[in-house]
């Protein structure tokens, strides 16, 4: 645990634990009520890094998430495998560098499959219409049989 606590709060991996702190309270903050998911959908669009389809906020917290865990697992991998020196120092960033592009790739596959999760905006609500009405909605007579006489129903005939 020790070794854990140590790679997060480590140099570059700190950034992302920054940020990740910073997710847990936006939502909290949708948990209470203060805001919504899709606060911040009007200020970017996630499409050209294919990010799209799904609130920035949902899209941004996956990465963030995804980068923190693989940049803090890189970190306890590299502190129990390299001595300390100059390797482990240029190791480092790139590792943090390793993790936020391989959270960016996950991101846009778990994006992908959440994205009909997230409907851009309703469907249409389906008309209501009566039981008898014609394709444009028009309400027409429907035949009924007078009393006493009954509809003609075919007859079963079979031959034999």
């Amino acid at each position: 645990m020790h070794r854990v606590v140590e790679s997060a709060t480590g140099a570059p991996t700190l950034l992302f634990t920054a940020a990740l702190v910073v997710v847990i309270c936006f939502w909290l903050l949708v948990a209470v009520g203060a805001t919504t998911a899709r606060s911040f959908d009007s200020d970017a669009d996630l499409r050209p890094l294919g990010m799209g389809g799904v609130p920035i906020a949902v899209a941004f917290s996956l990465l963030t998430l995804l980068a923190w865990l693989l940049a803090t697992g890189t970190g306890v991998l590299l502190d129990t495998t390299l001595p300390d020196g100059p390797a482990e120092g240029l190791l480092r960033p790139t590792a943090a560098c390793g993790a936020l592009l391989a959270a960016w790739r996950l991101t846009r596959r778990l994006v992908r499959r959440l994205h009909r999760l997230f409907p851009d905006e309703p469907g249409p609500s389906r008309p209501t219409r009566e039981p008898h009405a014609d394709r444009d909605g028009a309400s027409r007579a429907v035949p009924r049989p007078a009393d006493g006489i009954r509809p003609r129903l075919p007859q079963n005939r079979g031959t034999g």
